[in-house]
């Protein structure tokens, strides 16, 4: 599976459903598992080509930030979420973790509190083999280790504010209601 045919399915789960991961991610699963299994598992090496290009220190600080922390595991979650939000945001935050500042229901969870995760989004090729072979997707190994991260301590608010000055001006110091 090319990036474009990986983005353009995310696309197709997204289309009709207001954005909300839990959705997505049972569309992208039920779009998958229509297709060839070959498709399946080409969709999983690429998940996992996207999991290690987008683990970096300052997407880390930025889901810790907008999660009110971020463990290994809520790190991937948040990804996942990522994932659900479409190529062109993926990419940007990425790129520039401080975007996210930019989104919507980013800037109301500075209000709200609420978090963004998306385990299910990670989870779709597993499920998706599952329902179209009743087998088990099959497991491959890792080509690549993930990079090891030079953290930044991101309960240190100084260092949240140079690294991330739009996020923090939202988490740091949250607007008043």
């Amino acid at each position: 599976m090319r990036t474009d045919e990986f983005w353009q399915l995310i696309d197709r789960a997204r289309a009709g459903g207001g954005g909300e991961a839990p959705a997505v991610a049972a569309r992208a699963t039920a779009l998958l598992a229509e297709r060839d299994p070959a498709d399946i598992i080409g969709y999983a090496r690429h998940q996992r080509r996207v999991l290690i290009a987008s683990r970096t220190v300052d997407l880390w600080g930025a889901a810790y930030l907008i999660n009110g922390g971020a463990s290994d595991d809520g790190f991937e979650y948040f990804r996942g979420w990522l994932m659900t939000q479409g190529r062109e945001v993926f990419a940007r935050a990425v790129a520039d973790p401080d975007s996210l500042a930019e989104l919507p229901q980013i800037r109301s969870a500075a209000l709200s509190g609420e978090e963004f995760e998306s385990e299910d989004m990670l989870a779709v090729p597993w499920e998706a083999y599952r329902k179209a072979t009743a087998t088990d997707l099959p497991a491959e190994p890792d080509p690549s280790p993930a990079p090891d991260l030079d953290f930044w301590d991101f309960d240190d608010e100084e260092s949240a504010r140079q690294r991330l000055p739009r996020l923090a001006a939202l988490f740091v110091e949250p607007p008043e209601e």
